[in-house]
This record gives C-alpha cells, sequence and structure tokens, in this order.
C-alpha cells in the first residue's frame, strides 16, 4: 500500500512553472492530539512498529500561516519566525522536512517561504507540539498546491494527504488532521486503517466521545531532557519490546470495542494502563530516563483516589512528558473542575492548566 500511495502522489505532483507574479498568503490551524493507545518505536519512513488510537484536541493547536512569492533561483528558501521571534534552529528543520517533500511538492523549489507559527501551550514539553506544528504545516502546503496548480480535491482525500505528508514529518501528526478520534497503523480492528497514514474514527466511536474534556495539567512546562525521536530509536534495544508490541495490539481491539460501545471503565483501564506502559518502557531503555515529575506521581494518585471516592469516571494519561492529562465526560466537568481547583492546580508549574476537549480537526485561517 505504501508504495501505491507513494507512486500516487508522485504521478500526481504538479511539475508546472509558475509566473514571476505568483504570490499568495495561506494559514491553517491544527490541534495537537493525545494518544490512548500509544506509538513508540518505528522504522523504514516514520512507520510506527504499532497501531496507536489517539483524541483529537481542540484548544492546545498551532497556528501556522505562509507567505509565498516567485523567486529566480531553485533551491529551498525559507524565513521561519516562532511566536513572532525568528527561529532558525527550527526553520532548518522544516527545511530539511520541505526538501523531503520536493518530489511530491517540485513547485516549492520556485517560490520562497516566510513561515510564521504560534503554540497555545508549552512546545517540547510532551503536548505533542510536533503533531500540530507539522499538521498545520502539511494543511499550508496543500492549499499552496491548490492555489499555484488551480487543481482542487475533495475533502476525505485532502484529509489523507495531509495524514500521509505530516507523518513524515511527526508520526503523531499523522492523526492531529481527523475530527474527535483516529487510528494511525493497520490493525484488523479498524478496516480502513494502514501504515502510511491515520485513518478517522468519528464514525466509530459512541458520542460519549465527542464530549470528551481534556484538562492538560503542566506540571512541568520546560524543554523535556530526551526527544521523542531519540526516544522512538531506543525501542530498537529494549528488552520489553516484542512484548510491548503485542500488548499494544491486543490493546486496540479492546479500546476500539470500548469506544464503540461507551464503555467506560474498559476506556479508563487500558488509558490508564497505556500511560504507564510508555512511561516504563523509557526507564527500561538504555540508556534509561524518567520524564514523570514528582507532581506527575502526586497527580496520579490523587486522581486514582478521587474516582474511587465520587464513582466519576475521570482518568489520566501521559504522553512523552511529565504533564497530565485529565480525560473525563463533559456532563462531568463541573466536578472534575472543582476537583481540579483543591487537588490538581496546586502540583502545577505556576498553576497552569489548558481547559481542552475533543475536537474537529484543522480549520483555515482568515489571512489578510
Amino acid at each position: 500500500m505504501k508504495a501505491d500511495k507513494t507512486d500516487f502522489y508522485l504521478r500526481t505532483a504538479f511539475h508546472g512553472n509558475l509566473p514571476e507574479s505568483i504570490e499568495g498568503n495561506v494559514g491553517w490551524q491544527s490541534p495537537s492530539n493525545i494518544a490512548l493507545v500509544k506509538y513508540w518505536g518505528k522504522h523504514g519512513d516514520q512507520l510506527p512498529n504499532n497501531p496507536s488510537i489517539s483524541l483529537t484536541l481542540s484548544e492546545a493547536h498551532t497556528k501556522t500561516s505562509i507567505q509565498f512569492k516567485w523567486k529566480k533561483d531553485s533551491a529551498i528558501r525559507l524565513n521561519f519566525s516562532f511566536e513572532g521571534i525568528p527561529y532558525p534552529m527550527f526553520g532548518q528543520k522544516i527545511e530539511s522536512f520541505l526538501k523531503t517533500l520536493l518530489p511530491f511538492f517540485p513547485f516549492l523549489a520556485q517560490l520562497e517561504l516566510n513561515v510564521n507559527s504560534w503554540n497555545t501551550f508549552p512546545h517540547s514539553s510532551g503536548i505533542a507540539s510536533s503533531a500540530s506544528s507539522m499538521s498545520a504545516l502539511v494543511m499550508c502546503l496543500i492549499e499552496i498546491e491548490q492555489q499555484v496548480s488551480g487543481l482542487a480535491i475533495e475533502e476525505e482525500e485532502m484529509l489523507r494527504k495531509a495524514s500521509f505528508f505530516s507523518r513524515i514529518g511527526s508520526g503523531s501528526a499523522s492523526r492531529s488532521v481527523f475530527p474527535y478520534a483516529s487510528i494511525w497503523g493497520r490493525s484488523e480492528a479498524v478496516e480502513g486503517s494502514a501504515q502510511e497514514y491515520a485513518f478517522p474514527m468519528s464514525g466509530l466511536i459512541h458520542p460519549v466521545f465527542k464530549g470528551y474534556r481534556d484538562s492538560i495539567l503542566i506540571i512541568h512546562a520546560g524543554t523535556k531532557e530526551v526527544s521523542s525521536r531519540v526516544g522512538h530509536a531506543l525501542m530498537d534495544n529494549n528488552p520489553f519490546a516484542s512484548v510491548r508490541y503485542q500488548q499494544a495490539n491486543d490493546n486496540i481491539h479492546s479500546l476500539v470495542s470500548a469506544m464503540k460501545q461507551g464503555d467506560l471503565e474498559k476506556f479508563i483501564a487500558i488509558t490508564e494502563s497505556e500511560a504507564l506502559q510508555l512511561h516504563a518502557l523509557m526507564m527500561t531503555s538504555n540508556p534509561s530516563f524518567i520524564l514523570m515529575q514528582p507532581g506527575t506521581l502526586a497527580a496520579i494518585a490523587s486522581i486514582r483516589r478521587f474516582r474511587n471516592e465520587t464513582g466519576i469516571p475521570v482518568c489520566f494519561t501521559l504522553d512523552a512528558g511529565p504533564n497530565i492529562h485529565l480525560l473525563y465526560p463533559h456532563e462531568n466537568d463541573i466536578a472534575v473542575k472543582e476537583f481540579m481547583q483543591s487537588e490538581l492546580t496546586p502540583l502545577c508549574a505556576n498553576g497552569s492548566w489548558i481547559d481542552d476537549k475533543a475536537g474537529d480537526g484543522p480549520s483555515k485561517l482568515a489571512i489578510a
């Protein structure tokens, strides 16, 4: 399937010469996502060693705009600013990514790009900023392609294409382009799932999950000590890797069933187990590393105690960082937030948290 889809995008790439008068400005907002069944370990061209399922977020997002105009030479040329400040290090990463995409977007060699990006949350802190930033960037590229080529594609294909190319920049970014929930990686549990792009699950989940809340507790706002890229590579020699991949596949089947039926007890059990397995893998890699902070452990203990005492179906998950994603149905919003204010926000850096929820994917920005 990978070769077929890759060949398709190569065959349909726009190779026309652009007029010197070409210029424009596009912008997209794309969310982060939080994996429920975790993807940890990859191979080949950003392909997952196990499938994953995520909730698409709403408020934790990246806004990216690209001004483009014709240039004479044929080298990739871009200027990158993050939150209004030139950021050459990120610019170099984006330039490298665009060079990778040149066979599919050859017209980029004819354009000078000014890229500006803004986050609503701390980057590199374990809230999948690469997922939101790469998917927003790719949505912009696809729109530029449509403007310079004059060709339009159906929304379903556009999102699949965005997922395919977002994956090359960041694996988890493949899941950010679909509303509410998606699966990335081939699994018998979901027909249509694939290695090369994510597959939307909005039609496969109980309505309770479309209103799910995610209160993101910023336990530590700084940059994490070990990047996700390094963490994935360490799975190659992790002694528990094969067992982990089998467990992830089994959990996919169970979670798909739970999300179809609205089985919150099973959802909670799988989600919390997956979060702890992810961090156990970090602690058993060589070299090992620990991304949880003391506040992370204190929050987990408090969440479990609150759930046991009240029966409210609130649970936690973690990405590759110390920050807690507190997941719960919309109907429990008031009670959970009262609990948060009294017991959890004192554990957060400067009391910081993000009031988030399941969202409906990327949206086009109004650009003047």
